[in-house]
């Protein structure tokens, strides 16, 4: 008696069923390959998630991060970034005020360095040094730092708090020289305007500033032996509500485009 032909055929429909299954698996990602669902990422475009970013950042930085912005913004739709331009010292204080933002980006380590309660890691994205802002034409012959003690001169620095400030003082120090500024402005952003309006003959700025206003002023510059190199350090704030979206800007500060606008603006390498 022959018995009914039942074991092969479950045997088939197993091997049929476990066909089908491996491609369903290795779709969803289990073994070694890892899952495909979609995670924010700091550099790759369309993987961050969207959102809109308020930016404190240093008043030297006003014409670069408007192109940064833009470039971020394409590469990353959906994001919109926002700037808010002041000197160091006032985004600092805006910080520790609570005001509502995403990250801070600040002309020296220092300014950062006093609000690390509020923010993550931060990571030096740009270098920059300073030169002196001439008339066009430099009508004074401004040569050096020595002939900034003129007192014939209207020379005009950053105020003494404000990072530009901290650097003028720092390098005029260093070589002994005195000068009597005729006003002490909140942001080398209104040490340029001065020298641009004709109010000053002279005052010391980033060369970033003078690349800015190329045709309005003139800049002189230090030599690298009697000039101060300025740091600036970005960071997310811990305050944040778009910490993922925040961290991702500021890790594309770092990154080959990003650099490019920053130095094709004259900005030093980090």
């Amino acid at each position: 008696m022959i018995s009914p032909p039942t074991a092969r055929p479950r045997r088939a429909s197993a091997l049929l069923l476990g066909a089908l299954l491996v491609p369903v698996l290795a779709a969803c990602g289990g073994g070694d390959g890892g899952s495909t669902s979609a995670t924010p990422s700091a550099t790759g475009s369309g993987q961050v998630p969207a959102a809109n970013l308020t930016v404190l950042a240093a008043a030297s930085l006003t014409d670069v991060f408007k192109t940064a912005g833009a470039a971020y913004e394409k590469a990353h739709p959906g994001t919109k970034v926002n700037f808010s331009f002041a000197g160091s010292q006032e985004l600092a204080a805006q910080v520790k005020q609570g005001a509502p933002a995403d990250a801070l980006v600040t002309a020296d380590t220092a300014t950062m360095d006093g609000v690390r309660a509020e923010t993550g890691e931060p990571t030096v994205i740009a270098k920059n040094r300073l030169v002196i802002a001439t008339a066009p034409g430099n009508p004074h012959k401004i040569d050096s730092l020595k002939d900034l003690s003129d007192p014939h001169l209207k020379v005009v620095l950053a105020a003494p708090e404000v990072p530009a400030g901290r650097y003028s003082q720092e390098v005029l120090d260093k070589q002994g020289i005195t000068v009597n500024p005729v006003s002490e402005e909140p942001n080398v952003r209104a040490v340029l305007s001065k020298v641009e309006l004709g109010e000053a003959d002279a005052g010391l700025v980033y060369k970033t500033d003078v690349a800015a206003a190329k045709g309005k002023v003139d800049g002189v510059d230090i030599p690298d032996d009697q000039n101060a190199i300025a740091s600036y350090p970005a960071a997310t704030l811990k305050a944040t509500k778009n910490a993922a979206a925040a961290d991702a800007f500021v890790d594309w500060l770092s990154t080959p485009e990003a650099q490019k606008i920053l130095q094709d603006a004259g900005f030093q390498a980090p």
